[in-house]
């Protein structure tokens, strides 16, 4: 059972990830651009990890951060292959990485906020 949770993590955060991914590069592209600040969307990538942290029992940092690293050649394809950009593979490398990372700390953000749940109770 335990390790039947562990992979819906993975699974989880490899569709969301992708989604948030496809989500940003078709429908942001304009408004995250004008308004100056298009790292802004990365902040997005939260939500896969702290939703597959949530999904998975054990490992809860470990499990998202697989699936954001299995899901980032996909992105990385659907970026230079499908949606014309004019940035250099090096940029949009740069950019899957930081995604990477901000799913690793949307799990990180999750654990926190579940731990302090948690310590509520057992002082309540």
């Amino acid at each position: 059972m335990r390790s039947e949770r562990g992979w819906a993590g993975v699974i989880c955060c490899f569709v969301l990830f992708i989604v948030v991914c496809l989500f940003l590069l078709l429908n942001m592209k304009g408004a995250i651009r004008a308004s100056g600040h298009p790292e802004l969307g990365l902040l997005f990538f939260v939500i896969p990890g702290a939703v597959a942290s949530f999904m998975s029992s054990k490992q809860r940092v470990l499990v998202p951060l697989l699936g954001a690293i299995l899901a980032t050649p996909v992105c990385l394809v659907v970026m230079r292959f499908w949606i014309f950009s004019n940035r250099s593979f090096l940029q949009e490398l740069a950019w899957i990485f930081s995604a990477v990372f901000w799913c690793a700390l949307g799990a990180l953000f999750f654990l926190f906020i579940s731990g302090l749940i948690e310590a509520r109770r057992g002082r309540g």
